[in-house]
């Protein structure tokens, strides 16, 4: 039986995550087609109504099977989803009894963040550090994880200079690592952050908030 994370729902000043539903397939759809989608070369983003409900259909079967939980990115102010974001590529480790790094048995020991996407009007505002500060600070200090890795196209230089922003680690590239979205072979540009590393990467973000 595999194991799933509880959905939950993580609230700050400009931005919601609420656990995906089928009742968000509507407003992501809006979100997609609310201006040009130049931006979504390098991502799955859904196009249409039918587009969005499959798409959410398949984040939800991520769930099921447990190595994965799906958010609706929701703008505080207005209510209106503006796009989408989850923890993917859960794993929890077969830790020898007793293991003192063993944070619990339901507990995923290194998720990953990534499959965001957001309506061209939400980029470049606070919504994307603040729903990052909010997933980082969940898997650092509730799930209390080792690791959360972030990963992107080798050839999305927007993604990458983002994902660097956050304060994340830039590890290498793994060449031909998966099938891109655009149906060539993807070189994956991967990036983490430690346990360790988490105090002064919440600092750096709260601060961007700031200013």
């Amino acid at each position: 039986m595999p194991r799933s994370l509880e959905p939950v729902t993580l609230v700050g000043e400009h931005v919601r995550l609420e656990p995906l539903t089928r009742a968000h397939a509507s407003g992501l759809a809006a979100a997609a087609a609310s201006g040009p989608r130049d931006t979504y070369a390098f991502t799955a983003v859904p196009d249409g109504e039918e587009s969005a409900a499959r798409y959410v259909d398949a984040a939800l079967a991520l769930h099921a099977q447990g190595t994965a939980l799906p958010f609706a990115t929701v703008d505080a102010a207005s209510g209106r989803v503006v796009g989408s974001t989850r923890y993917l590529n859960v794993e929890f480790w077969a830790w020898p009894a007793g293991n003192p790094f063993q944070r619990g048995e339901d507990l995923p020991d290194v998720v990953e963040i990534g499959s965001t996407w957001l309506a061209p009007a939400a980029q470049r505002t606070p919504i994307n550090t603040e729903a990052k500060l909010l997933m980082l600070t969940h898997a650092f200090e509730t799930w209390r994880v080792h690791r959360v890795t972030l990963k992107t196209d080798a050839r999305n230089e927007r993604s990458r200079a983002a994902i660097l922003r956050l304060g994340a680690t830039f590890e290498g590239v793994i060449r031909a690592q998966m099938i891109a979205y655009d149906g060539g072979i993807r070189d994956t540009a991967w990036y983490s952050i430690l346990d360790s590393e988490w105090p002064a990467v919440k600092a750096g973000l709260a601060t961007k908030l700031r200013s």
